[in-house]
């Protein structure tokens, strides 16, 4: 732009010289106003640089699993008091300060249980940052304050409360941004490590024990969650358009993961699909396993049994591996994330109508990840619960009753989810593997 105005001048000087001056005094005059009348605090440098007006915190209290907020401009945090400061812009209309926030940065608000395990932070809105509150470091780019206590260490929570929510949130910095966690449990952190490290490119500091103050441009307080569903995100309330479909990709890339898609069966190959069993350490075992393997087999299949294992890295390349994965609801199945597109999970639901629960944790999040998705309902011959109860009682003849809506949850979960194991019918499921092989022969090419 200044080149272009040199050009006009030397054109012609004597008309245009007073003009330019005016036009340069009316602007700055502009900007003298606004700074007076709003508040906003500007800066003006040299080539490449912007205007940008500081803002106040804004925090959205209204979304049913997190609370999230947002400030712009001098934000100083003291991580071992659990507060936060926003220093207001002399001459604002904040800059007597005093309104505060205070949240718990765990993204399973409406569950008290885990809420108990979460420290709250608050942000404050101060007129000036006081003696105490001077930057002993500066940071160059933004940050993100979260936890990870609450439910982490079970295995379908570290995905539903921190991995997914953060990936919503951390994903658009492109690996320049600060994390601060509270409630940090090392062999937690070792085992998502990778998944950290994919978000952010700076080392992470341990929020609970850090006596330094910090001093950010930019503070995400909380994580953001689109859906108040579990393991789902809403693309149309997220600001990048972000899916489950994204997520997992990003989780395969997170783990080097070389399958994108799976075998397509009778594609000029003798290669058979893998089939990965999942089984069950304690509850909702499956009695038979090697009569569902033989079957399997029988079927057309080469077949994995695993459990799980705790190196993530290890135990996701197996996944990723295979082309169908078959489990009873739990936790294990948040494993489909690292199933290439298009695979197939088979759902095995136990006994005491509990589609809702599955569905709500694995069937929309499944379809979302776009997996085909298979349901396999047990009847009261597959359930192990006959050997506790007899015929007529409720649990077999109105197990409605005994869900949390019209009994408790620990009734509900000591039955049908501690109690149960699985003898599966193997002549009654063998129809599902089937047509799971029909879907891999009929996929879409690449």
């Amino acid at each position: 732009m200044a080149k272009g105005f040199r050009n006009l001048n030397r054109a012609k000087p004597q008309n245009y010289g007073i003009g330019l001056l005016a036009v340069v005094g009316l602007v700055a005059l502009t900007y003298v106003t606004m700074s007076r009348t709003t508040g906003m605090r500007f800066s003006v440098g040299g080539a490449g640089e912007f205007v940008k007006a500081e803002k106040r915190p804004m925090c959205d209290l209204s979304n049913r699993k997190s609370d999230i907020c947002e400030a712009d401009g001098d934000v100083r945090i003291i991580g071992k008091d659990t507060r936060m400061v926003y220093v207001a812009p002399p001459g604002s209309v904040d800059a007597q300060g005093g309104e505060s926030w205070t949240i718990k940065p765990y993204a399973r608000k409406w569950d008290p249980g885990s809420g108990a395990r979460v420290r709250e932070v608050t942000l404050k809105l101060v007129h000036g940052h006081g003696e105490d509150r001077r930057c002993s470091v500066n940071h160059t780019v933004p940050a993100m304050v979260f936890a990870v206590g609450g439910w982490t260490g079970n295995y379908f929570h570290d995905f539903v409360d921190v991995l997914v929510p953060l990936f919503e949130t951390a994903h658009p910095f492109g690996g320049e941004v600060q994390f601060l966690i509270a409630n940090m449990y090392p062999p937690w952190m070792d085992k998502y490590r990778p998944f950290f490290r994919k978000l952010s490119r700076y080392e992470i500091i341990e929020y609970d024990n850090d006596d330094t103050v910090r001093c950010f441009r930019h503070v995400t307080l909380g994580l953001r969650c689109t859906s108040a569903e579990d393991f789902q995100m809403e693309p149309s309330k997220s600001p990048h358009g972000y899916t489950m479909f994204d997520f997992a990709k990003f989780t395969r890339s997170v783990f080097s993961l070389e399958r994108s898609h799976p075998l397509r069966v009778g594609d000029k190959t003798d290669k058979k699909p893998r089939l990965m069993i999942i089984t069950r350490a304690q509850t909702r075992r499956f009695m038979n396993v090697e009569e569902i393997v033989r079957m399997a087999e029988e079927v057309g299949y080469e077949v994995v049994v695993a459990e799980g294992d705790p190196d993530i890295s290890k135990f996701s390349r197996l996944v990723n591996s295979c082309d169908v994965m078959m489990g009873v609801h739990g936790s294990a199945l948040t494993n489909m994330v690292f199933l290439p597109t298009n695979s197939v999970v088979i759902q095995v639901v136990p006994w005491g109508n509990l589609d809702w629960i599955a569905g709500h944790y694995f069937r929309e999040p499944s379809k979302q990840m776009k997996l085909n998705y298979l349901e396999y309902s047990i009847n009261e011959e597959e359930t192990t619960l006959t050997a506790l109860y007899p015929r007529d009682h409720a649990v077999f003849k109105d197990p409605m009753s005994l869900h949390p809506q019209n009994a408790d949850w620990d009734t509900f979960s000591r039955i049908f989810l501690k109690e149960q194991n699985v003898k599966l019918d193997v002549r009654r499921f063998r129809p599902f593997l089937e047509h799971a092989l029909h879907i891999l022969k009929e996929q879409p090419r690449e």
